[in-house]
């Protein structure tokens, strides 16, 4: 396959909100559902390519939800200050993201446009000292609990052209980005595929391959991933063939957990922290401000969050309430 400009993507197979595709009339060669992750630095186009790939693989899409994390924007204003809270809400975020998975695969493929692991790959970026031990203890409990990919799609670039795709995407708080800190980033994903072993990884060169455009390089993406997924060659269904028996791909069982754990302690856990979040957002959008609106909204934010610490105590059998008292005393 030859892109617009005459030269050809490179791709090569090595040792991380959830949206349904619509009925499509191209259907794909029928397969056991499979879990595709595509991964990548940061304006490489991970989300873009999992959306053009959803309808062509009739999957479920499950799409990193970075707009939700209220410490975002803060973070790539001051990285040192807001990157543990940051780090946090994500992680949560992307773990129950995660659980959907396993239930999306009983009959349908599914497309992220991340991997879980990439949680500890920016953590590693962006966390030390006390920080990074308390959130690998956290991690690795998490990390049990959640599917490996069938294959990841690991999308390059260099960083000038990182840095051109995030301004042509104009996200509000992405406009002030440090050039050396997505060259880290491009640098710590190299690093983390060198040896990464969960999965079978398709790397693809995407520096002259456009996608978005160019419906040639879409279909050797697609080529190369079904290739490497043994699923066979896209191409429109034919009438006589709609009920033939079709190619299956065997999926290896999901890893089991090691250890059990109260799913539901830890489900209100993960809901205490992301309130909790939203009490720092509050807090911080009230510190530049003396509006009623921004002190109701940290009113309520604060009543969220003690009403989620009550409730994860009361779970995990903690006399919260007592506590408090003898403090007071």
């Amino acid at each position: 396959m030859t892109n617009s400009n005459g030269t050809k993507g490179r791709a090569s197979t090595g040792p991380q909100s959830r949206q349904r595709a619509p009925e499509s009339r191209f259907a794909a060669t029928i397969v056991k559902p499979f879990f595709l992750a595509i991964e990548g630095p940061i304006g490489v186009g991970k989300t873009t390519l999992a959306r053009l790939l959803q309808p062509r693989l009739g999957a479920t899409l499950v799409l990193e939800a970075f707009e939700e994390n209220p410490f975002l924007s803060d973070f790539y204003g001051d990285r040192a200050r807001y990157a543990f809270q940051t780090q946090m809400f994500f992680l949560l975020s992307r773990f129950r993201q995660q659980q959907s998975i396993p239930r999306s695969l009983v009959d349908q493929p599914v497309i992220s446009d991340y991997t879980f692991g990439k949680d500890s790959l920016f953590a590693h970026l962006n966390l030390s000292g006390d920080e990074l031990t308390m959130y690998r203890r956290l991690y690795s409990v998490l990390a049990e609990r959640t599917a490996f990919p069938d294959l990841v799609v690991y999308l390059q670039a260099e960083t000038d052209a990182l840095m051109a795709r995030i301004a042509a995407r104009d996200r509000p708080y992405e406009r002030e980005m440090d050039r050396d800190y997505i060259a880290k980033v491009k640098e710590a994903y190299e690093q983390y595929f060198a040896t990464y072993v969960r999965a079978p990884v398709l790397t693809i060169d995407t520096n002259d391959l456009n996608y978005v455009q160019d419906p040639s390089a879409l279909a050797y993406v697609e080529g190369e991933m079904r290739r490497a997924l043994g699923v066979g060659v896209y191409q429109q269904s034919l009438p006589q063939m709609e009920h033939a028996t079709a190619p299956t791909v065997e999926r290896p069982p999901l890893e089991m957990p090691r250890q059990e754990i109260d799913r539901d302690v830890l489900s209100q856990f993960m809901s205490a922290n992301e309130a909790l979040a939203r009490v720092g957002a509050a807090l911080a959008r009230a510190a530049g401000a003396s509006s009623g609106e921004e002190a109701s909204s940290l009113r309520a934010a604060l009543r969220s969050a003690r009403d989620h610490l009550e409730s994860l105590a009361n779970l995990a059998g903690f006399d919260l309430e007592g506590q408090l008292e003898e403090l007071e005393v």
